[in-house]
């Protein structure tokens, strides 16, 4: 990051410092307040050079597990003299303002193997693109970075540059593993994703459950193969999972609490290589979601029983095999709360709620320790995922101002808990 990082007023701030609950019943509600408006000021100091950051970042990406390059940009990005730990391989952490507990802040290394279609003059042609906004959130952290560097705070922050977002294996799950967080004394963290689904201004810092757990299934019907004009002499696995397919949705109608949100799709469905034979087997895989833990486990049992029932009626054997993968994202609800505060007293950020059956890794870090993930509009009317999707730079400004905004929670939240 360009710009100059000093460290003028970090004595004043942490001598400043006091305990309080996170709803400001002392002084240090003023003192926050302070404080706030003080990163601001140097967080929009530094977005122009976050601006072109983050257009550099897009028109390099890299996929999952082959982020060296851009960690490496963002270690250059990020303020001179921090320590780094290296972690899950293409990944790092990055401390920026001293010792003692700390708060992290995520920001995803990985872009999708995507083909861009945007027609910018900075968009990406190596086959990759940064097609969920992790460009935009790592540029966003640089930007906070470098203001907390700047103006000094009273609770360092540690960058969690962290790669495998986009797939398995997680690259959270890596990081949390390793011990990274209890290394670094990482009593909350916080990240922010940009939304479509919300509009310019808008900013989501929901408390509870906003994203669902997410598990990946295989099924594999078995029957007896043969002539198609004979069907009395084959077992037709096709017709079982036609059916076991129907039946699935069921445990959303019938098995799930209704105040529950239960996803059962099934995204890939093959059988056989010739048109007149009936095959042997059939595969679909897909994906089981909830919005509860407890739930979860349930869920992947009764989706077991009717893969197994239904094929049986038919005929035939049923085998699942489930891989687990993100769990519940939980938000903190004192982090939401407090967040939600700050974020009011900017003018340009409207509240919002958001949940969804979405996944994120973020998840990890939530059931390790307080978390929170926000949700940032944009300005485009492409989704996620698309190749023409291309937030502006005021979407930098946003999510930076959203990563300040739960940073000083966290900040409070570590200080009132002594983590």
């Amino acid at each position: 990051m360009t710009g100059v990082h000093g460290r003028d007023g970090r004595a004043d701030l942490q001598a400043r410092d006091g305990r309080a609950d996170l709803h400001g019943h002392d002084t240090r509600g003023e003192w926050v307040t302070g404080v706030h408006e003080r990163l601001r000021a140097a967080l929009h100091a530094e977005l122009p050079a976050a601006y072109d950051l983050r257009r550099e970042l897009h028109a390099e990406p890299c996929v999952s597990g082959r982020e060296e390059p851009t960690l490496k940009r963002m270690l250059d990005a990020l303020p001179a003299g921090a320590a780094v730990e290296r972690v899950a391989e293409t990944g790092a952490l990055v401390r920026v303002g001293g010792d003692g507990p700390a708060v992290g802040v995520r920001g995803e290394l990985d872009a999708l193997p995507i083909v861009e279609e945007t027609g910018v003059s900075w968009a990406a042609r190596n086959g990759a693109m940064h097609a969920c906004g992790h460009d935009v959130h790592l540029a966003a952290l640089a930007a906070l970075a470098g203001a907390v560097e700047r103006v000094g705070a009273p609770v360092p922050m540690v960058a969690v540059l962290q790669p495998r977002e986009e797939t398995y294996p997680s690259g959270a799950l890596d990081i949390v593993e390793s011990g990274a967080l209890d290394r670094h004394r990482i009593g909350a963290m916080v990240a922010a994703h940009v939304q479509p689904v919300l509009a310019a201004g808008e900013t989501a810092c929901t408390p509870g459950a906003v994203n669902a757990s997410a598990d990946e299934f295989t099924l594999i019907v078995r029957g007896e193969g043969g002539h198609a004009a004979y069907p009395q002499l084959s077992r037709d696995p096709v017709l079982a999972l036609a059916q076991i397919i129907v039946a699935a949705q069921q445990l959303v109608s019938r098995d799930s609490d209704p105040m529950t949100p239960t996803v059962v799709t099934f995204g890939t469905v093959s059988a056989g290589t010739a048109p007149n034979a009936t095959p042997a087997d059939a595969v679909a895989r897909g994906t089981l979601r909830t919005m509860s833990e407890a739930w979860r486990g349930r869920l992947h049992d009764r989706f077991r029983v009717i893969a197994d029932g239904v094929a049986r009626a038919h005929g035939c054997e049923a085998e699942v095999l489930i891989a687990r993968g993100e769990p519940v994202l939980v938000n903190d609800t004192r982090l939401a709360e407090e967040t939600a505060r700050l974020l009011s007293s900017a003018a340009h950020h409207a509240p919002a709620t958001l949940r969804s059956c979405g996944a994120d890794d973020f998840a990890y870090y939530a059931s390790a320790v307080p978390s929170l993930m926000l949700f940032v509009g944009t300005d485009t009317s492409s989704g996620l995922h698309s190749p023409g999707f291309l937030p502006g730079d005021e979407t930098v400004a946003a999510v930076a101002e959203s990563l300040l905004a739960a940073y000083l929670a966290a900040a409070r939240l570590i200080g009132a808990t002594g983590r």
